[in-house]
């Protein structure tokens, strides 16, 4: 054992731990643990539903393939799916049970980078020292989330299971006829299921305010990142706690440069032109993997390679397919100044990654006659309706119905007189552009087919500035 002035190292370590962690927990917001408590259960209970929703489902399905099969072959449709019937309830039946004890050393698809950092910052924070009040609310947030990470393992553990029951169905019923749609089903619920899986975690990683506010603490005391890099999950892989051992404890895995002697040797000779041949032949592979994963980039398996045309937009929420936004367009007289604004608010549902439809209000303010009469006024409003469907890259086609009333109003009721009411039908295309990580801008240009039935006559050009977010 080392000694400092008599002092064993390791309690000098712990005396340090002990007392950043007391510093620090003054820094963090009160609201951190319960928020960090509250999102683990609540994202328990949706992978819970979810996961039994999917395993109802597969089961039907294998109940109506067997009573199919029946018809045809009653013995074989015992034998395959008799006991996998069984096992798809018996795993939504454990769903009501206790995840068990979550195993950090199973890392994979399971691991998740934001959910091991949580778990160790507040591990950090649970080290000791603090009132027991606060020691239970650190202690009831560490073991939600240890809770959710054993749900996400258990989750993934099912997801295997359901991949290895759809190769096993592939095989056992290729000599039957009829079961293409079957299977096509089977893997559609498969898939999604585990890209829900996915969506959960990224669903995660969106921090509120005192979530941000304690990792910017803690992110600057020295001893968090120290305890960081022993305790982390992937510190654990590669055994990065082993100090100067660490060099000995990588000495299992291959370089780069091993591993092209080894298909040097295996494809014969190791001169200029064997290299250029594997070199040659690494470039192509690696273009047809990047190929395979621009067409399915959520997938992170071989074995999860869908046989249909994914929809994206099937794992998300309904309130995740909402998009708010609004706009902006001027109208003028014959001089330049704007006489007119319609500030127009509006949601959109997003149907398909390429598609968005919604419905917005506009409020038509008056702005006067020119820079010499400003005088702000109620001019009418309009509602709408409207389509947008993805061009080419952030070019879209734009389009839909309005109906404005223009003239002024003092109250709601004159806007019952359906005659100061005129239809507007355009069509025209949008240009949108990134402001920042959640803001976005666009910028449309519309024609009305409608404009010459309009008294007194518009304009047929319309031009909006508007923003979503």
């Amino acid at each position: 054992m080392r000694y400092f002035y008599g002092v064993p190292l390791f309690l000098l370590f712990i005396v340090n731990i002990v007392c950043a962690q007391d510093s620090t927990l003054q820094k963090v917001p009160a609201k951190y643990f319960s928020q960090v408590a509250n999102k683990s259960q609540k994202m328990q209970q949706q992978v819970d539903k979810r996961t039994a929703k999917a395993l109802h489902r597969l089961q039907k399905q294998e109940k109506r393939m067997q009573s199919k099969l029946a018809k045809i072959d009653s013995v074989a449709a015992k034998n395959i799916f008799s006991h996998s019937i069984d096992s798809l309830g018996s795993l939504k039946s454990k769903l009501q049970q206790k995840a068990g004890k979550y195993n950090p050393s199973a890392l994979g698809a399971n691991y998740s980078g934001y959910l091991d950092t949580l778990q160790n910052s507040l591990s950090f924070l649970n080290l000791g020292g603090q009132s027991k009040a606060l020691q239970a609310k650190v202690g009831g947030s560490l073991k939600s989330v240890q809770d959710l990470q054993a749900k996400f393992q258990q989750a993934e553990q099912i997801k295997t299971y359901i991949r290895e029951r759809r190769q096993q169905l592939k095989a056992q019923l290729a000599q039957y006829t009829g079961f293409t749609k079957d299977l096509q089903k089977y893997n559609k619920e498969a898939y999604y299921y585990g890209q829900q899986l996915k969506e959960y975690k990224e669903v995660l990683k969106d921090k509120k305010k005192a979530e941000a506010k304690a990792m910017e603490v803690l992110k600057k005391v020295p001893a968090y990142n120290d305890f960081l890099q022993k305790h982390s999950q992937l510190a654990s892989l590669f055994n990065l706690s082993g100090g100067s051992n660490t060099a000995q404890n990588l000495e299992g895995l291959q370089t780069r440069n091993q591993v092209e002697q080894l298909i040097q040797q295996r494809l014969g000779g190791s001169g200029p032109d064997a290299r250029a041949a594997v070199s040659q032949q690494m470039s192509q592979a690696r273009e047809q993997f990047n190929e395979l994963k621009k067409k399915f980039p959520d997938v992170d398996n071989a074995a999860d390679m869908p046989d249909f045309k994914p929809n994206e937009m099937k794992t998300k929420s309904f309130l995740q397919q909402l998009e708010f936004g609004g706009n902006m367009q001027f109208a003028r007289s014959t001089q330049f100044y704007p006489t007119t604004s319609d500030i127009a608010g509006q949601v959109a549902y997003k149907f398909h990654k390429n598609g968005t439809a919604g419905v917005g209000a506009a409020y038509k303010l008056g702005m006067g006659t020119g820079f010499d009469n400003i005088r702000f006024s109620s001019q009418g409003m309009g509602l709408r309706s409207f389509l947008d469907w993805k061009l080419k890259g952030t070019i879209y086609v734009n389009g839909g119905f309005e109906e404005n009333y223009t003239s002024n109003f003092q109250n709601t009721q004159l806007l019952k007189d359906v005659d100061n009411w005129q239809g507007s039908a355009l069509i025209g295309i949008s240009k949108k552009y990134k402001i920042n990580s959640k803001l976005k801008g666009n910028v449309i240009l519309l024609y009305d087919f409608l404009y010459n039935q309009h008294v007194p006559r518009t304009d047929p050009i319309k031009l909006r500035l508007g923003y979503n977010f």
